[in-house]
């Protein structure tokens, strides 16, 4: 049964409140025919996204509109000197980060990656490595993927086996495409967690640079 508006916000204030490194009090919730709109301060990035992601993991929600302001306490403000130091150590301290290929930049407590690397597993450790660091308000990912040239039909196939052997997928629902190093996913998922999910196993194809999601939540 389809939630109301009233219930969707509920369930998702239910779920911050729930989640014991969020500070709930402090988040505003909106709903709005399954769209999910978060605002109000937390006390770093982390929270912040934590916050959405626990908004999306609840059922009935489609998208979250993040507003979250980042109001970091004075006794975990650093410099970008700082900040950019430990992002460096962090990356080099992940085995599963090629951090001689990635740049730091540090403007503001914002954190900007660059360079490239050869799977997304390794740009999703990277933003992972310094997303909970102390004075950070912000990542901007603009790590690039390098990978071989592949045979589309190779990587459609792959991919089609990888949903079916996933238990919390229905794989006669979606629908992958192929375009070059491109693939696209259509059809319906019943939750966030499996579009996430299916997402995630369009990604570990070998070959894969790009994924264009465009999943729809079912009601």
């Amino acid at each position: 049964m389809k939630k109301s508006d009233s219930q969707l916000q509920q369930d998702v204030l239910q779920e911050l409140k729930y989640e014991p490194s969020i500070n709930a009090s402090q988040i505003g919730v909106t709903a709005k025919d399954g769209i999910v709109g978060l605002t109000g301060n937390v006390q770093s990035y982390i929270e912040k996204y934590t916050a959405v992601h626990a908004a999306e993991r609840v059922c009935g929600v489609k998208a979250v509109t993040d507003e979250l302001t980042v109001d970091i306490p004075a006794y975990h403000v650093r410099n970008d000197q700082d900040i950019a130091k430990a992002a460096v150590n962090a990356l080099q301290w992940d085995v599963w980060v090629p951090a001689d290929r990635i740049k730091v930049k540090v403007d503001g407590g914002w954190i900007t990656l660059e360079g490239d690397v050869d799977y997304k597993y390794q740009q999703t450790a990277a933003e992972n490595a310094i997303r909970n660091l102390t004075g950070v308000i912000g990542v901007t990912d603009l790590i690039t993927i390098k990978r071989p040239a592949v045979v589309p039909s190779d990587v459609k196939t792959s991919i089609e086996q990888a949903l079916r052997r996933a238990a919390e997928i229905d794989a006669d629902a979606i629908k992958v495409s192929v375009v070059q190093d491109k693939v696209i996913l259509n059809g319906k998922v019943a939750s966030w967690a499996e579009r996430d999910e299916a997402e995630r196993a369009a990604w570990s194809a070998p070959g894969v640079n790009e994924v264009e999601d465009d999943l729809v939540i079912a009601a």
